[in-house]
């Protein structure tokens, strides 16, 4: 443990305890959510057991409704709600594409009702806008590398919980209008947007279907530039969005039910603007202009994601005295990239057309189908012992085509994952003190029939310091064919830790789990350029497999709600983003660490409605730069692609009667890259320089439904955003100023 992060580590114990020690004990109570019964406990679906979040060994967060809600009038999503909520999260790029972003240093999971929604073998970066956040109830968020859900969730796992069922017999609903506008009201910044949902239940069966629709307009910077469009990864501004969902479910009895669930979720751009390069500074020139859009036609078809799921389940709370979760899924994604016209483009094939004229574009597709099953109850004749038995299914197809000229750029590959669990939970003195730990066995096949990769052009300056005969100007070198293979990985993945809890409402834990992914294969396989290669025993497609390391202590009495926590987790083969000269990103696989502290504290203040919360994340993370030789040493820190930067989030709520209002301040702390054991890395320009953004919310509820103000970025503030501040530090296209004050008003009536 470094001494800046022990000292850090026991200051935030320090303050937890002296403020624990003065706080009354009091009961602690469960907010009730849509679709859920008064006092009934919020079972964390996502930890795969219905034990209270306090029985695990695990740092837990739930954004319940009302505040998910009060954070989609500002930011417009579930990704901004939970990166302005969660420290350790990455701030986001607010663009369609979420590539960089992490949460405690590595990329989390999103799942919805707890399937998984990326792609592991070529992953788009779409999976943060896969259904609209009309449709959520609530947000569970569970840190740190794990294998709860299978593949993937090496920085944690982002579970969003869609709308229960109707607990009222006859109809209700929701309706939601919105409106969104600039701070100087341009007319192609404005937005609007309508949601409806309709509930009836009668007898045991129940039925709930809705529709979004959303027309966002481009989006303005604080000095009142219109902000950069990426064309090519997909955008949030200039688009529109629609979302189909139902969800009919039976009660086969007082505790079983089986539900089916579907959705289609769609974002488009409109394609009415192009991208305006912008001028970084330099070192002879500190004056810059960030990326801006001019009104045009882009090439091409405009990037896009859709997104089609249908999920059945079938649910026991009292199979056997246990409790039955069984889940079939079937995820279908067309995720459509921005192509571009240029000599360097990696699309560019002489044999097709000149170069510099050929233009095309691809689009990720993927199918999924999986099923779940899990089976809890407490061992019998020995009740305080709780045992998890499950298995784990799931295949997938990807492929990234280039729709233009109809090539293969990622070939058809197959991922077959099958994996059994379990987990057993010791209760000891009464609940003060439990044991937990558990194994899941993970197995994976992945198919790749032979392929050919696509030729690529690249730039070189000629200049007379090139040794003689080095070829410069622009040249092509042929793509290389490529045998394929069925390469086999398998783990036993453990966990294990222990959670003592001497006071209510008072408690600590200690854990260690293994989280285990696929690294992103497509990225690797197309980028191959050497022939001879056997994908049977290729080892950069090997998974990555994390170690994650946690102590945590957590404070609930009365007013307070505090938590701190340290952690720090490895991967021998981690995976890094490196960008190409072509605004491509490339992975490598190296050895990478990362440890941080967590500190977060609210309370309820004197004033009746008041409370006030303040929350920091402390990360550091570097890896083994020495590719060609690696020794295992890491000596080089990640860089913005790949880590977030440290925070301070303030927040102030009140809440009383009909009004409700928020106020809070997001303060991204600078950072400077290092190398070598603490040399600065030779290209500065990839440091961050900080900024602080502030938003403000105004609600009133009245007789017909509520009213609401939100603004974003209250004080107008103008700064460069984290991603583009520390990602492709020379590229004019990808420097992006963040959004300017923006104004939100709503209207959301319930019936």
């Amino acid at each position: 443990m470094r001494p800046i992060v022990a000292a850090r580590l026991a200051a935030g114990i320090a303050l937890v305890s002296i403020v624990s020690a003065q706080a009354p004990v009091l009961a602690q109570s469960t907010p009730s959510q849509d679709g859920e019964k008064p006092g009934e406990a919020i079972v964390v679906t996502a930890a795969r057991s219905a034990l209270p979040p306090s029985a695990l060994p695990l740092t837990i967060d739930i954004i319940d409704k009302d505040t998910l809600d009060q954070q989609l009038t500002i930011g417009g999503s579930v990704t901004d709600a939970v990166a302005t909520l969660t420290p350790s999260f990455s701030p986001t790029r607010q663009k369609l594409s979420g590539a960089g972003e992490t949460l405690r240093g590595r990329s989390p999971l999103y799942a919805i009702n707890g399937i998984p929604q990326s792609t592991p073998l070529r992953d788009g970066s779409r999976d943060g806008f896969t259904i609209d956040g009309f449709f959520i109830d609530r947000v569970e968020l569970i840190f740190g590398s794990n294998a709860l859900q299978g593949i993937g969730g090496t920085g944690g796992i982002v579970n969003q919980m869609t709308v229960g069922a109707p607990q009222k017999e006859g109809l209700s609903g929701r309706v939601l209008l919105q409106g969104t506008a600039d701070n100087d009201f341009h007319g192609d910044g404005l937005g609007w947007k309508g949601g409806g949902l309709l509930q009836y239940k009668t007898g045991a069966f129940d039925a709930t279907i809705g529709a979004t629709y959303e027309n966002r307009g481009v989006y303005y910077d604080g000095h009142g530039r219109r902000v950069g469009l990426n064309l090519t990864q997909g955008e949030t501004q200039d688009s529109k969005t629609t979302n189909l969902f139902a969800r009919f479910g039976y009660e086969l009895s007082s505790s079983a039910r089986i539900d089916l669930i579907a959705s289609r979720f769609e974002m488009k751009g409109d394609g009415d603007f192009v991208a305006l390069a912008g001028r970084r500074p330099t070192a002879a020139d500190p004056t810059f202009v960030p990326t801006s859009a001019v009104r045009g036609n882009p090439p091409g078809k405009s990037a896009a994601s859709r997104t089609e799921s249908l999920a059945l389940s079938l649910t026991d709370k009292d199979l056997g005295g246990g409790n039955l979760v069984t889940q079939l899924f079937f995820n279908r994604t067309h995720d459509t990239f921005g192509g571009e016209l240029a000599p360097q483009a990696t699309f560019q094939d002489p044999v097709l057309a000149p170069v510099g004229t050929l233009f095309d574009q691809s689009q990720n597709r993927s199918r999924k189908l999986g099923g779940k099953f899990s089976y809890e109850r407490a061992v019998p004749g020995f009740e305080d012992l709780t045992a998890i038995v499950g298995f784990d299914a799931l295949f997938d197809k990807t492929e990234q085509a280039l729709i233009a000229t109809g090539r293969v750029w990622v070939p058809p590959s197959d991922f077959r994952s099958l994996a059994p669990f379990g987990q057993l939970n010791l209760k000891l003195l009464g609940g003060k003190l439990r044991l937990a730990g558990g194994a899941r066995w993970e197995n994976v096949q992945i198919k790749i029939d032979d392929f050919h990769t696509l030729p690529s052009t690249t730039f070189v300056a000629c200049s007379a310091s090139l040794p003689a005969g080095t070829p410069c100007g622009l040249s092509t070198y042929g793509g290389v064919a490529v045998e394929g293979g069925k390469p086999r990985f398998s783990d036993l993945l453990l966990n294990g830790g222990v959670i003592l809890e001497p006071w209510q409402g008072i408690r600590a834990y200690a854990s260690y789990a293994e989280g285990f992914t696929a690294p992103d294969i497509g990225r690797i396989t197309r980028s191959l350029n050497r022939s001879g290669i056997d994908l049977d025993d290729y080892l950069d497609i090997s998974p990555i497999v994390t170690n994650n390391r946690e102590i945590g202590l957590e404070v609930k009495r009365g007013p307070l709600d505090a938590s701190v926590a340290y952690f720090w987790s490895s991967s021998d083969k981690g995976q890094l983003l490196i960008a190409r000269p072509d605004r491509t990103f490339d992975v490598q696989r190296q050895r990478v660490e990362i440890q941080g502290l967590e500190i977060n504290l609210k309370a309820q203040l004197p004033i009746d409605g008041l409370r006030a919360g303040i929350g920091y994340a402390h990360i550091q993370g570097r890896y083994d730069s020495d590719s060609a030789k690696p020794d295992g040493v890491v000596d080089t820190d990640l860089d913005g692609s790949n880590i977030s930067p440290d925070r301070v989030n303030l927040n102030a709520t009140y809440a009383k009667g009909r009004i409700s209002a928020l106020v809070q301040t997001q303060f991204y702390l600078s950072r400077t890259f290092q190398a070598d054991s603490g040399k600065p890395r030779p290209d500065q320009r990839n440091n961050f320089g900080g900024y602080a953004v502030t938003d403000a919310s105004l609600r009133y509820q009245t007789d017909l439904g509520g009213l609401s103000l939100s603004v974003q970025n209250l004080f107008d503030k103008f700064y460069i955003d984290y991603s583009s501040d520390t990602r492709l530090p020379t590229d004019g296209l990808a420097f992006f100023a963040g959004r300017g004050r923006t104004f939100t008003l709503s209207w959301d009536y319930r019936f």
